[in-house]
């Protein structure tokens, strides 16, 4: 019999009545199989259970490893070993009871509290591992415990639940098998992101299809990367490359969606959030070292008193013991002054274990205990917006935020409130917006103040909480300016947008970004108004006309290229990209006559940037039905390779996205949060560096 051990594997042999378990042997899974509703086949893989554990300890092992975890300690190992020379009796003159008693004090109030930090995460792990999912078993759906789902088994989801497992999305309520999710546990993102199932199952909404469905997924092996997945499906024959936007990850959470089902593919520790959080580690606190050290050269100094008084011995022994012995001979078996000294500097060593003060250790921990209270107790830490007090979740916390030196923030989202405002562009050489400096002066009258721009006069389908204040690029759309026609055109085309009409008129845009809703939402009040998308078709109405576009392809954002483009045909028949990123990356692959133009924006994105605002650049590119075939024919030997299929695509992206005409630049303004720069100037003058981590280019 097999049996696994997280990822590794032990062998249990039955020999001639005898049991046997071989050597544990690490395994490494080459690629995993899993064949859909099917657990008799997947189960001869044993592939882990759906069951969490992010606890240190269990009852068996919590006595040999926490004592190996505090013997780390340099005091409890020296008084340890103190308490073994005073079993000796040829040199101990005190009794052991005066070592033993402190020593088992100080493990036991620490062993108590690594124990209670422990029961915590054990209560933790069993309130995810009890959650109910709904599992399709025998055509029908049945409520089962997180750690009784399998590999294999098909999972409901419902509006705002947590994923239980790495899924495949095969379905969803949404149109063309879309679901939304949001990421935050994974990677700290609150902005909704899409996932989307493949076209063959996303028909199967219905739990009886669901039931008939044997796909086999044949894809990698667990690993830690949140932003790839690479796969195929084998189903009626044919197969079907899978990506990680076909996946949904445990940590996850079902938005704006009524309902999909996933196939698991990865569970319990071979998820990916699992693979990321890692075993907990034994970890020691600067105070802790500090403590090491001194008890070091106390240890130190107590060897070299030792040292002293013993040769002192040896020179006394020699000198005048000698005479003393005939009525007060030496106890055997010593025989001569040296090893007498040698006896004596352990006795020495024993009388003077004060020294070392074993009660330090004693009153940290109560110190520590009564700061953690502190913490919890504490009215200025209380959020009353949430209802919310402060709780240390462990005794160590305080010292170890004393200890901060740097503070390396995310800016996005935990510096600014993400909620993204059109402020400012530059077209074609002209810069726009934000032209409401009254506001910034109380000696205005209030009649004098500048009122935000009223799209809805013209514009029946504007948001009205857009708020513009700038007259001229309104003016400029009305006189039908082909450069500012493009430009939103740009912005009403190149996203990831998904809208939603609640009623007539009514736009409700979900988007993965709010720097791309906001940039949606300024081309939808300048009359460039995103509609509706399919999987081949984007709708938009252009000042009040609908015009469709058939989406040829989308060349996606991400760390690395930093830009994203998409190519559209419209109904006239020409064909173009549109790209929207980062201006150093979108500057190098302009066209050569856009140089003039390409300073002028540059200046206007440097003064955008010195106010604080977020800049891209947006560009297009025109090209001819033997260039689009051509390039198509490459992108889709990229999209279907098995190997090295990110690098093929880059590949592919960089080949298309070349002399480009630049159009202009948006400036979005993410507002700080409150108290911001209150904290700051505090952290500042406690002494602590903060570096702010952020995609954006730094500018001078």
């Amino acid at each position: 019999m097999v049996y696994r051990w997280h990822q590794n594997y032990f062998y249990i042999l039955y020999i001639s009545g005898h049991f046997y378990i071989s050597e544990f042997v690490f395994f490494t899974e080459e690629e995993r199989r899993v064949r859909a509703n099917d657990r008799e086949y997947n189960e001869k893989f044993q592939y882990a259970s759906n069951c969490i554990m992010t606890s240190k300890y269990n009852i068996i092992t919590f006595l040999p490893v926490n004592l190996f975890e505090q013997f780390q300690e340099v005091a409890n190992t020296y008084f340890l070993f103190l308490l073994i020379l005073q079993l000796i009796p040829q040199i101990s003159s005190l009794s052991w009871f005066t070592t033993i008693v402190p020593l088992v004090l100080v493990l036991s109030i620490t062993a108590v509290k690594d124990a209670t930090d422990d029961y915590f995460r054990h209560k933790s792990d069993n309130q995810v591992n009890n959650r109910q999912s709904q599992v399709l078993i025998g055509g029908i759906l049945q409520k089962e415990k997180w750690m009784n789902v399998r590999v294999g088994d098909i999972i409901k989801l419902e509006n705002n639940q947590f994923v239980a497992a790495d899924l495949l999305l095969l379905s969803s309520s949404e149109p063309h098998g879309l679901c939304y999710i949001e990421t935050a546990e994974l990677d700290g993102e609150t902005n909704m992101k899409v996932r989307q199932s493949l076209s063959v199952t996303s028909e199967l909404g219905d739990p009886n299809n669901l039931a008939q469905f044997d796909g086999e997924v044949v894809c990698e092996p667990p690993n830690n990367k949140l932003d790839r997945f690479c796969g195929t499906l084998y189903w009626k024959d044919c197969k079907y490359l899978l990506s990680n936007q076909n996946m949904l990850l445990r940590g996850c959470v079902l938005r704006n969606t009524e309902s999909c089902y996933g196939l698991v593919i990865f569970a319990g520790p071979d998820t990916k959030l699992m693979q990321n959080s890692g075993r907990t580690k034994f970890k020691r606190t600067s105070i802790d070292r500090l403590m090491n050290t001194l008890v070091l050269w106390i240890f130190g100094f107590l060897v070299c008193m030792g040292v002293i008084l013993a040769i002192g011995n040896a020179v006394w022994e020699k000198e005048v013991g000698a005479l003393f012995q005939s009525f007060l001979p030496w106890d055997p078996p010593v025989d001569n002054f040296l090893f007498l000294a040698f006896l004596s500097f352990w006795s020495y060593v024993i009388i003077l274990n004060t020294v070392v003060p074993i009660s330090l250790y004693v009153s940290v921990e109560v110190i520590r205990l009564g700061h953690s209270y502190f913490i919890n107790w504490d009215r200025r830490m209380f959020c009353s917006r949430s209802n919310t007090a402060a709780e240390a979740r462990t005794t160590t916390l305080n010292e170890e935020l004393g200890q901060v030196e740097y503070i390396f923030s995310d800016k996005t989202g935990t510096l600014t409130q993400n909620i993204m405002t059109f402020n400012k562009c530059s077209i074609n050489g002209h810069a726009y917006g934000e032209k409401h400096d009254l506001f910034q002066s109380n000696i205005i009258c209030h009649s004098q103040r500048v009122q935000p721009l009223d799209f809805s006069a013209w514009n029946p389908l504007a948001d009205w909480h857009f708020c513009f204040y700038d007259q001229s690029l309104l003016e400029a759309v009305m006189a039908g300016e082909p450069a500012v026609h493009e430009f939103f055109r740009v912005l009403s085309l190149c996203h990831t947008v998904m809208s939603e009409e609640k009623s007539e008129g009514e736009l409700v845009y979900k988007a993965q970004s709010p720097d791309e809703g906001a940039l949606v939402t300024a081309a939808r009040n300048f009359g460039f108004v995103f509609r509706s998308r399919t999987p081949g078709t984007v709708t938009t109405q252009e000042l009040g006309k609908a015009v469709t576009y058939t989406l040829l392809a989308i060349l996606d954002f991400n760390n690395i290229r930093k830009r994203m483009s998409v190519i559209v045909r419209n109904p006239e028949g020409r064909i173009r990209l549109y790209c929207k990123g980062a201006d150093t990356v979108l500057f190098e692959r302009l066209h050569s006559c856009n140089h003039e133009l390409m300073n002028i924006t540059s200046d206007h994105l440097n003064e955008c940037a010195g106010d604080g605002l977020r800049t891209l650049a947006v560009a297009y590119r025109d090209l001819s039905e033997e260039q689009w075939e051509a390039w198509a024919e490459r992108f889709r030997g990229a999209d279907k390779a098995t190997d090295c299929r990110d690098d093929r695509l880059a590949a592919a992206y960089e080949e298309i996205e070349q002399d480009m005409m630049l159009l202009g630049a948006t400036a979005i303004e993410d507002k700080l949060q409150e108290g911001v720069p209150e904290t700051i100037a505090i952290l500042s003058l406690a002494n602590i560096k903060i570096w702010v981590l952020t995609g954006a280019f730094p500018r001078r």
